[in-house]
């Protein structure tokens, strides 16, 4: 087939007649199918032919001027067998019969058209220079004809027939299969010249839609063509750097992320504004074009910029319609592993963007997860320690069956910076589904925070906090967790209770008001942290208004718990 530019079933019977086999014989049907596709293919073929001679003729001067006005040379021009229709209504029709082909069959494929009146057939190309459509095996199957003078849409394709499926071809297929085959990065440009320019220089991958928008079927194949290297050299789609050029990317996005699978995706670039690639290698070359090229940028930050640029993001409200927005487009994702990781992303980002590093929960009790933009923060919760925040976090990813007991409290201890992403996403992760230790430790390791879980899962923590280790019993792991939480709230109160100290007034009733307040707060975060039975808080809390209040009159405390915390304190 590639040898003799043959179809399959003709590479068949020639391939048998050289073995001396005999063909079995298609059934009538069968026979009269392939007989009828093989006159339309022939007429097309005959046609291609006659269209190269009209562009070599007296008549075809303006248009052969035209292409190489446009740079290309006749090496580009016979290759991509380029050619000319002349205006002459009948020209085509007269020389395509007197061969022996029919006019039905002209007809169908598109070469000439009847008039509504019932005059005789005419061109349905004329007086344009004229670019033959391959199918990916070269066999002509189309054309496209822009118009050089008068009036009339600059470019017409040739409508859709047995062989030719507008929405699964791609111009520039068949020459880009073998280079892709052998690595070469697939480039969907707009038109024609495009694609002629930019093979032509070298980059042997480009192909573009007939005049539609790059489709479903046309991405499929070329993701087909790569085979296992698609996830490393993602098709590139490239678009005008203007409005339209914009809009056009942004709709190919929305198209593209139905169609997303592990290893299977594209990436967008811009040329400059005023350029397409035939005007930029005309000017610079080939390194004007590889510059664009190599600043593609991934799909997930196209889907970013074109949800969030040029739209207003002050408020609160406005803030939320962004994510609102982000969240409809990948939701179709049809892929749920790749669904889930655009989701954790694009939260980071979106977090990263707006929300300051806190996170705060809803007032009340019960399993509510959500973040705030603002708001002031629990002065207790704001002085918790870094062992805190190791122990908080080692517990969630050994044994995320917690979470939703956890959640609230996980959303309210102070944190290092460097961990705020990992909490983050640990978050939304297990707020969207229910994981395994195991799948969630994937989920976090795919997403790039290997560091940071070595580092809060080392002896660092578990040599302090047995009690977080994958091994333990969840009601162990909430005792632990339990005495950890209370242990840095009562040093958040031991804090404020010291500037009571300081106070002259200290013995006053307006003191002793406000040391039961901070009593009051101090149970309402260990409610809200909804991890403890109400008699142990009710004895807790107790314990801790009876201390604060002999605290501020100087009265030596007693501390229960201190004993069984020394290590904690050490260790902090």
């Amino acid at each position: 087939m590639r040898h003799d530019g043959l179809a399959f079933p003709e590479a068949v019977e020639q391939l048998a007649g050289l073995a001396g086999m005999e063909m079995p014989r298609p059934e009538p049907q069968e026979a009269e199918k392939y007989d009828r596709l093989k006159r339309l293919a022939d007429a097309l073929e005959a046609a291609a032919k006659w269209f190269e001679i009209q562009l070599h003729s007296a008549a075809g001067g303006a248009a052969l001027a035209y292409l190489k006005g446009r740079g290309l040379d006749d090496r580009a021009i016979a290759e991509f067998r380029l050619g000319y229709a002349p205006p002459t209504a009948d020209a085509l029709r007269a020389a395509l019969t007197g061969q022996g082909h029919d006019e039905a069959i002209l007809e169908e494929v598109g070469l000439v058209r009847r008039p509504e009146d019932g005059r005789s057939l005419y061109g349905f190309f004329r007086n344009r220079v004229i670019f033959p459509v391959t199918d990916k095996r070269g066999r002509i199957i189309a054309f496209g004809g822009r118009i050089l003078e008068g009036d009339g849409p600059k470019y017409v394709n040739s409508p859709e027939h047995a062989l030719f499926h507008k929405g699964s071809v791609l111009y520039g297929l068949a020459r880009a299969r073998a280079n892709i085959a052998k690595g070469e990065r697939p480039v969907v440009v707009e038109g024609y010249m495009d694609v002629i320019a930019l093979q032509s220089a070298g980059f042997g991958g480009a192909v573009a839609p007939l005049g539609t928008a790059f489709g479903e079927a046309q991405l499929l194949e070329l993701w087909k063509m790569q085979e296992g290297d698609a996830g490393d050299q993602p098709p590139i789609l490239c678009f005008d750097g203007d409005n339209a050029g914009r809009r056009a990317a942004a709709r190919a996005v929305e198209r593209t992320l139905p169609l997303l699978s592990p290893g299977h995706s594209v990436a967008v670039a811009f040329l400059p504004d005023g350029d397409d690639p035939d005007s930029l290698i005309r000017r610079g070359g080939g390194a004007e074009v590889k510059l664009v090229l190599d600043g593609a940028i991934s799909l997930i930050d196209a889907l970013w910029d074109f949800a969030s640029g040029g739209r207003l993001l002050a408020t609160p409200e406005q803030r939320a319609g962004l994510w609102a927005d982000l969240d409809s487009k990948v939701r179709a994702i049809a892929d749920r592993e790749v669904q889930s990781l655009y989701r954790v992303e694009l939260r980071r980002r979106f977090d990263a963007t707006f929300l300051r590093a806190s996170w705060t929960p809803r007032n009340g009790r019960g399993s509510q997860k959500r973040l705030i933009l603002s708001g002031p923060r629990p002065t207790a919760v704001r002085r918790s320690g870094v062992l805190q925040a190791r122990i908080m976090l080692a517990v969630i990813v050994n044994h995320p069956v917690l979470f939703d007991a956890l959640s609230e409290t996980f959303a309210e201890i102070d944190i290092p910076v460097a961990w705020e992403p990992l909490r983050r996403t640990v978050f939304d992760l297990l707020t969207q589904q229910p994981l395994d230790a195991k799948a969630l430790g994937v989920h976090l390791e795919l997403s790039g925070y290997r560091p940071q879980l070595e580092d809060i899962l080392g002896p660092a923590t578990t040599d302090h906090a047995k009690f977080v280790r994958p091994e333990t019993p969840d009601n162990e792991v909430l005792a632990g967790w339990r005495d950890v939480w209370n242990m840095a709230h009562r040093r958040g109160l031991d804090k404020e209770l010291a500037a009571v100290r300081a106070d002259p007034n200290r013995g006053d009733d307006k003191t002793l008001e406000r040391i039961s307040r901070l009593g009051e707060r101090r149970i309402d975060l260990l409610d809200a942290a909804d991890i403890g039975d109400e008699a142990l808080v009710r004895d807790d809390h107790q314990d801790i208004v009876a201390r604060a209040i002999a605290d501020a009159l100087r009265v030596p405390p007693r501390d229960p718990l201190a004993d069984s915390m020394t290590e904690f304190d050490t260790a902090e």
